[in-house]
């Protein structure tokens, strides 16, 4: 049910109740708020770091349920980092690191404190504290987890940027947050190249109005910059993190900024600590014994949610390469010989593992692998069944669902419950999660608007430079119902469908609606259905309209290496789709394309392409923003041949 039996009996007797079925858990986390999170407070041992104890009053818990402005643990004072400092007395590597050509470094348990103290000490002595921004242009490794922590041990503000975009496209990011200091990379390895970034990080830093403290990683550092090595060498004050207010700023993480400027969402230490705790502890089951791996980059919140794997204690996996380079076996091998108990991964890298014929099974030792999780996107059924066949039968698989806004995920698997190929398993804990109707009506078993009707800890506590907090209620409370509400619901923007089990279908984006004729679909049933064909790498369905009631319903595809469009896959493509879905979901065409554009997360920029295609001149797609931005004007022209 969840990972620790001592939480769930803990919750029973607060609940005066039997909660020895999920559901019953799940019913009591979201129909008694300060409870529930009090219970999670008080598992976890929480007020060791704080000032005072979080006493039995529930508006210490929670003083106002209404979204937005829903204030948690409002008195309490703590820092996220004194929560990792509490495992530092123990033996074993706290975090290893593996570059592209899988050279190993790690940084053990003991060696992280005086770590993290040089490099607070450095920024300290930069004149950097509270509430002042730190910023980093880094890849995957553990440097950057260093500099996280003692980020956040001065009550600091931590904001981290991939070094796969480039100068401009960090610098719309993180110039918003006018950094004070700058972490970045001299360079890495990738796809089998060594890639120098010295440049790129002087350029970025000139962008940055030259922070007053530029700490570069790497042996040959630029001018202008200092050296990480020489900061570690450098003096270091006693570590004595600064506890703040559980709402003060920890982090800030962009939106994917396609179609405008990012915006900066605020996390604050306590909800963040609490959410992660309750995550990682109880629904991934981690613990000291664990190693935990999840294939991430800076940008993306994942980053963000696989440190936080050292709040119970267990060991982290990072890693700067490609996940396909020398080919698509790369991350199962890093799975064996670093003995993971919880991989993390993609649908994309599963199904690049299935097109290349994979059985990571037989070709490695997984014997420790405990669970496989996988965010990104919808994990299709088919997925599923791979894992099953090819990596272990019976092995856990946690597709999640959440995301940048809350840092965390809203639904996916849970220890000890089954596993259904292409659903999440349930309603995470603490998540009022529903599908609702244009009429705001709950729905079960239908397709739905997928909100959440009561507060988590770690929703935002602001968006940045948004005084006045309107962008923040735009994003997700201002949507038009066809009723009144009596308060703000959470809307999330993707279609799901609740179960009678509890388990939940992600269906896609609702503001990328394929909406044929009056009948509403789901890109990612779709997906599901044509990237398990053999010959299709990727697919990209598109809906636009036309004139006097007209529909165009393109799909463009990527093929694997060898194959082509014949008239005999395209009919192979729309019979699965009609035999599978309906004869509605077939495509107009089906059209081979140069590439699939994605945000810099990995997720398809339908809602945009779609307005792209249409001519709609004011769609402005930001080039920085996109993986491949050369594609951009392909879809244009694609729009411009169509003749309706």
């Amino acid at each position: 049910m969840v990972h620790n039996d001592e939480f769930t009996a803990r919750a029973a007797r607060r609940a005066g109740r039997d909660l020895s079925s999920y559901d019953d858990l799940w019913r009591y986390s979201v129909e008694d708020l300060p409870g529930f999170w009090r219970t999670v407070w008080e598992h976890f041992s929480l007020d060791e770091l704080t000032d005072t104890p979080l006493g039995d009053d529930d508006a210490a818990v929670l003083d106002d349920p209404v979204m937005p402005g829903a204030r948690w643990f409002g008195q309490m004072r703590l820092n996220y980092v004194e929560a990792v400092l509490r495992h530092c007395d123990r033996d074993g590597a706290a975090i290893v690191g593996l570059d592209e050509d899988l050279n190993r470094t790690q940084i053990a348990w003991r060696e992280l404190p005086g770590q993290v103290a040089a490099v607070a000490t450095a920024l300290r002595a930069a004149g950097i504290g509270p509430g002042d921004v730190v910023a980093a242009y880094l890849p995957d490794n553990p440097e950057a987890v260093v500099a996280f922590l003692a980020t956040a041990s001065l009550g600091a503000i931590w904001s981290g940027c991939g070094q796969d975009y480039a100068p401009e496209g960090a610098a719309g990011r993180l110039r918003q947050l006018n950094p004070k200091a700058l972490f970045s990379c001299a360079g890495y390895r990738f796809n089998g190249k060594d890639v120098d970034k010295r440049g790129d990080s002087a350029e970025l830093a000139a962008l940055l109005d030259d922070p007053v403290l530029h700490v570069q990683i790497g042996n040959d550092v630029a001018d202008g910059t200092t050296s990480w090595d020489r900061v570690l060498a450098g003096p270091a004050q006693p570590l004595e993190p600064v506890r703040v207010a559980a709402d003060h700023p920890l982090w800030v993480l962009f939106s994917s900024g396609t179609t405008g400027v990012p915006k900066g969402i605020v996390h604050g230490h306590g909800g963040v600590l609490v959410e992660h705790l309750k995550q990682i502890g109880l629904h991934a089951g981690l613990d000291e014994d664990s190693v935990f791996f999840w294939h991430t980059a800076l940008s993306w919140m994942m980053w963000n949610f696989q440190v936080a794997g050292l709040l119970v204690g267990s060991r982290i996996v990072t890693y700067s390469g490609s996940p396909l380079y020398p080919d698509a076996d790369r991350l199962w091998q890093i799975v064996a010989d670093e003995q993971v108990t919880y991989f993390g991964t993609s649908p994309g890298q599963l199904n690049a593992s299935r097109k290349a014929r994979l059985v990571p099974g037989r070709d490695h030792d997984l014997s420790a692998l405990a669970t496989l999780g996988s965010t990104g996107s919808t994990l299709p059924a088919d997925l599923f069944d791979w894992v099953e066949a090819n990596v272990r039968a019976g092995l856990p698989i946690s597709s999640i669902s959440g995301g940048t806004d809350i840092v965390s995920a809203f639904a996916g698997g849970s220890a000890g419950l089954k596993v259904v190929a292409g659903e999440l398993t349930v309603r995470h804990l603490g998540v009022a999660l529903a599908a609702w109707s244009p009429a705001a009506q709950p729905l079960i078993g239908q397709v739905g608007e997928l909100v959440v009707t009561a507060p988590m800890p770690s929703m935002p506590v602001a968006f940045w430079n948004d005084e006045s907090g309107e962008r923040y209620r735009s994003a997700y409370f201002d949507h038009e119902w066809e009723r009144p509400l009596p308060t703000p619901v959470w809307r999330h923007g993707d279609w799901v469908t609740v179960t009678d089990r509890g388990s939940l279908i992600i269906h896609g984006r609702s503001d990328a609606t394929l909406n044929r004729h009056g009948i509403r679909m789901g890109s990612a049933d779709i997906y599901e259905v044509v990237e398990g064909i053999e010959d299709i790498a990727e697919a990209f369905v598109l809906g636009l309209d036309g004139p006097d009631g007209a529909y165009w319903m393109p799909m463009f595809v990527t093929l694997v290496p060898g194959a082509e469009l014949t008239d005999e896959l395209i009919e192979r493509v729309r019979s699965a789709i009609r035999s599978r879905l309906s004869a509605r979901h077939v495509p107009d065409e089906i059209i081979v394309a140069p590439g699939i554009p994605h945000t810099r997360t990995g997720k398809k920029l339908e809602v945009p392409i779609t307005g792209i295609l249409a001519g709609r001149s004011e769609v402005s797609i930001d080039p920085k923003a996109v993986d491949d931005p050369g594609l951009i004007e392909w879809y244009r022209d694609r729009g411009a041949d169509h003749r309706w």
